[in-house]
This record gives C-alpha cells, sequence and structure tokens, in this order.
C-alpha cells in the first residue's frame, strides 16, 4: 500500500487532495506537514507540525519511506517582490524536495504550478518565471518520478473552499462556463486534482512518451485512472 506525504493540506488544493488520500483504498498513510494543526483526525492520518520551511531537517525521519510527495503549496504574486516570491514559491519547495529526495530517493513527486507558468524563466511576468524555474528544478531532481500540474479553475468540492476572496468570487463567477471550459483544458474539480495525484503515485501517466506538465484536461484524463 501506498504512503504520500501533502505539503500545504490546509490550502484549497491540499484540503480537496486530502480528503481524496484519506477516502482511496490505495491510500494506506497520509502524512501531512502543517504549520498549526489541523484539528482533523483519521486512522491514515499522520500530522507533523513544523514552522521553518526554509529547512526540512528536522523532519527527515518523517520523509522517510514515502512512496509520493503532492506539493499543494501556493500563495497569490499580488503585493510580492520576486525575491519574496521566490522564497515561499522556490526555496520553500526545494528545501523540502532535497531532504524527500535524501530520504525516500524513489519518490515519486506532483508540484503544483499554474496555467501560464513560464519555463523558459526569461519572460516579463513575474510569478511565471518563478514558477517556471521551480518546475524546471523539480524535473530535473531526479526523483523516481515527477509531474507539474498547471490547473487554470479549479472548481472546489465536498465543502472545501478558496482561501484567497478574489479566487473564490472569479470560481463562482466562472462555474456557468466549466462546461466549456473543461474540453479547453481549463477547468479541474479538487477531487478530480487527487485523484489525479493518487493516480501519478501509482505509477499511471498521461501520454506517450509520459508529458511533464499537464493542463487540466489532461489532469482529468489522469485523475479518471485512480482507483475507486
Amino acid at each position: 500500500m501506498t504512503s504520500v506525504v501533502i505539503f500545504g493540506a490546509t490550502g484549497t488544493v491540499g484540503a480537496g487532495v486530502l480528503l481524496e488520500c484519506l477516502d482511496s483504498p490505495a491510500i494506506a498513510e497520509v502524512r501531512c506537514v502543517v504549520r498549526r494543526p489541523m484539528e482533523r483526525t483519521h486512522d491514515k492520518l499522520r500530522e507533523f507540525v513544523h514552522d521553518d520551511f526554509s529547512d526540512f531537517t528536522a523532519l527527515a525521519s518523517a520523509l522517510r519511506g514515502v512512496d509520493a510527495c503532492f506539493w499543494c503549496i501556493g500563495i497569490p504574486s499580488s503585493g510580492l517582490d520576486e525575491q519574496q516570491y521566490s522564497r515561499i514559491t522556490h526555496d520553500y519547495t526545494l528545501a523540502a524536495a532535497r531532504v524527500l529526495l535524501d530520504q525516500s530517493p524513489e519518490v515519486r513527486f506532483v508540484f503544483v504550478s499554474g496555467d501560464g507558468a513560464d519555463e523558459s524563466e526569461e519572460g516579463r511576468v513575474m510569478w511565471a518565471r518563478v514558477k517556471g524555474r521551480t518546475e524546471n528544478a523539480i524535473l530535473e531532481m531526479g526523483f523516481g518520478g515527477a509531474v507539474v500540474f498547471r490547473p487554470s479553475l479549479i472548481v472546489p468540492k465536498r465543502g472545501v473552499r478558496h482561501n484567497v476572496g478574489l479566487y473564490r468570487w472569479t470560481t463562482v463567477a466562472a462555474l456557468p462556463l466549466v462546461p466549456l471550459l473543461r474540453p479547453l483544458g481549463k477547468a479541474t474539480s479538487t477531487p478530480e486534482l487527487g485523484r489525479a495525484m493518487i493516480a501519478f503515485a501509482l505509477g499511471h501517466t498521461v501520454g506517450d512518451p509520459p508529458k511533464p506538465r499537464l493542463d487540466c484536461k489532461d489532469i482529468n484524463e489522469l485523475a479518471s485512472q485512480a482507483p475507486s
């Protein structure tokens, strides 16, 4: 049975992923690294409260023997300069990834990025450059498997809500367009994100050769491969 670790389980994406993992018959254990207690209990759940996201060495034993990592931490770039945004988006991700790779060399890593991320790292849009730089680093680290999710519209379900007000209202306004956006690879949901991550943890991929970056249409296809 599969053991996974989730970073960002209190956010919109992470909370949705956590629900799917707890319900999945294929997932035996869910480890969550959080800044503060989640006030949730479950037989599968192990919670690790950790303050310093720039250094995860103290959590080395907690990251040992993990089959898959779901990196769901993300913040809006509004009001932040590139250094501030990079610290959370890039530096925190790589700090965890290095310790994880050392403790669980065959781990499969899912990095949640965003539609429009710039893997050239040279575009004018700051957040897109930083996301692209982080994507490239993760894909090149040598994990047992690595994939980047680039969702556009994420529809929260199962009681999950967007933490950021702007995203919440934007999602509500866009809901009538979801049937049109899905075929274009521009809409997914929190349960589909969770099931897609589970499918990847179990060795499923999209494309031949496997695509390293998945849009919403790809994510939804991967989700369909998860065991029910």
